[in-house]
C-alpha cells in the first residue's frame, strides 16, 4: 500500500514537519524578493536563442535534399523545440515569469509548439498533478493512466503489453500529453458530460490542425521540391523532442524512492506536510549547466515540485538549501546520474507488467512502492527517514529470496 501517514513514514514529529515547512517558506520569500533584471535577461536570452535555432533550422531545410543540410536543419529544430517545450513553455505556463507582467511571456497567453492545448495542460499539470502529487486516485500522472508504476494498482492482463506501450508513449509523448486531460474514456462511458467534453475535443482538434499544418504541410511546402525531405526532418525533430521530454519527466517521477500516497494524506494536510509530500514524491538527476538548461531545469524536479512557480533558472540556487534541509531533518534527497534514474524507471515499468506473484518484494517494501509499514519490526534508533531507509535496505538485503 502507498503511504497513508506521511509524518510516521518520514520519522518526523508534527513539530519537525511544521518547522521544515517554515524553513521552506522562508526560502521561497528570499528567492521572490531577489527576482529582477538578471532573471529578465536570462529569459530574453533563452527566447532569442530558441528563435535563432528555429530560424537556422528552417533556413537549412530549404536545401533539405542535401544530407548535411537535412541533418543541420533537423538537429537545430530538435534543439529549438526542446528549449521551447522544456525551458520556455513548461515554465512560462507554470506562472514562473508572471511577476514580470509581460503579456508575451505570461501563463495566460503562452501557447507552446506541441499538439497539447495549453489550457488542458495547465489543468492536468498545474492544478491536478502539482496539488495532488502522487496521491493515488487523484493524480492522473501516476503512470499517465496507461502504465502500472506502483503495486497499489491491481494487475490486469493488458499490462503485459506495458513495455511496448511505454515505447509508443515515449515516441509520441506530445500526443499522450495532449490526450491526457481530455479523459475520452470517461466521456464515452458517460462519466464526463458531453457538454464539457465536446468543447475540449474541439480545442484539441484545432491545436492538432495548427501543429500538423505547420510542421507537415506549410513549412515543407515552402521548400518546394524538397517537401518530403523537409517533412521527414520536421517529424524527426518532433520525435527527438518527444523522447527527450519523456525521459526528463519520467526520471523526475518514477525512479526508485519516488513515493506514492493514499488520499488519507490529504486530510487536514498542513503546508509542511504538502512540502514533505512533494519532496518524497519527486526525484532529481545530476546535471551540469548545459544538461540542466536542456531539461528545462527539471533535473531539479524536487525543487520544482516544492516551488512550481519560481523561475527555473533559480532552482540550482534553491537546491543548495534544500539539500541542507534534507541533511538537517535526515531526509533522503533522491538524485543520481540520468542513466541510473531512467534505468530504475524502465525496470519498474517492465517488471510491473507482470502479475504480483512473479515479483519478489512486498507491496509495502519495494523500490517503487512503499508505506510506513516497511519499517515494522525494525529496532527503534535515533534519526529520521534516511536512517530508517538504510535499515530497511539492510534487512531486505539479508532476506532470503523466493526460488
Amino acid at each position: 500500500m502507498a503511504i497513508s501517514d506521511i509524518n510516521a513514514y518520514a520519522h518526523l514529529t508534527d513539530a519537525d514537519v511544521e518547522a521544515f515547512g517554515v524553513e521552506l517558506d522562508t526560502l521561497r520569500r528570499q528567492i521572490e524578493s531577489s527576482l529582477g533584471a538578471k532573471d529578465r535577461r536570462y529569459l530574453r536570452r533563452t527566447i532569442y536563442a530558441q528563435r535563432g535555432l528555429e530560424v537556422l533550422g528552417r533556413a537549412a531545410l530549404l536545401g533539405s535534399n542535401r544530407r548535411p543540410l537535412w541533418l543541420l536543419g533537423a538537429g537545430a529544430l530538435a534543439v529549438s523545440k526542446i528549449i521551447e517545450n522544456m525551458e520556455l513553455g513548461h515554465n512560462v505556463m507554470h506562472g514562473q515569469w508572471d511577476w514580470m507582467n509581460d503579456p508575451e511571456v505570461h501563463s495566460t497567453t503562452w501557447e507552446w509548439d506541441m499538439v497539447c492545448a495549453s489550457p488542458h495542460w495547465k489543468h492536468s499539470h498545474n492544478y491536478i498533478h502539482h496539488k495532488y502529487t502522487n496521491v493515488l486516485g487523484m493524480d492522473h500522472d501516476v503512470g499517465y493512466e496507461a502504465l502500472r508504476v506502483t503495486r497499489d494498482e491491481q494487475w490486469e492482463p493488458r499490462k503485459l503489453f506495458q513495455p511496448l506501450l511505454n515505447i509508443i508513449l515515449a515516441a509520441g509523448f506530445e500526443w499522450g500529453i495532449g490526450l491526457h486531460d481530455l479523459q475520452l474514456k470517461d466521456a464515452l462511458t458517460g462519466k464526463k458530460p458531453m457538454e464539457q467534453a465536446l468543447p475540449e475535443i474541439k480545442l484539441f482538434g484545432r491545436k492538432i490542425l495548427r501543429q500538423v499544418g505547420k510542421d507537415y504541410v506549410l513549412y515543407p511546402a515552402l521548400t518546394g521540391p524538397n517537401f518530403k525531405h523537409t517533412l521527414t526532418a520536421n517529424l524527426t525533430a518532433n520525435v527527438i523532442r518527444n523522447l527527450w521530454a519523456y525521459v526528463v519527466i519520467f526520471c523526475g517521477h518514477f525512479p526508485d524512492g519516488a513515493e506514492k500516497f493514499t488520499m488519507e494524506t490529504l486530510e487536514n494536510e498542513t503546508q509542511g506536510q504538502w512540502y514533505l509530500r512533494q519532496m518524497l514524491g519527486s526525484a532529481n538527476f545530476d546535471a551540469g549547466p548545459a544538461l540542466a538548461f536542456m531539461s528545462g531545469n527539471l533535473c531539479y524536479q524536487i525543487e520544482h515540485h516544492l516551488f512550481p512557480d519560481l523561475p527555473s533558472n533559480r532552482l540550482a540556487e534553491v537546491a543548495v538549501t534544500v539539500r541542507e534541509l534534507s541533511e538537517k531533518y535526515d531526509l533522503p534527497y533522491n538524485t543520481g546520474p540520468l542513466a541510473v534514474q531512467y534505468m530504475q524507471t524502465l525496470r519498474t515499468i517492465n517488471k510491473l507488467a507482470l502479475p504480483d506473484q512473479f515479483l519478489i518484494d512486498t507491496s509495502d517494501d519495494a523500490p517503487e512502492t512503499a508505506s510506513e509499514r516497511r519499517f515494522e519490526g525494525l529496532p527503534k534508533v535515533g534519526g529520521g527517514l534516511k536512517t530508517a531507509l538504510a535499515q530497511a535496505r539492510e534487512r531486505r538485503r539479508r532476506r532470503p529470496r523466493k526460488r
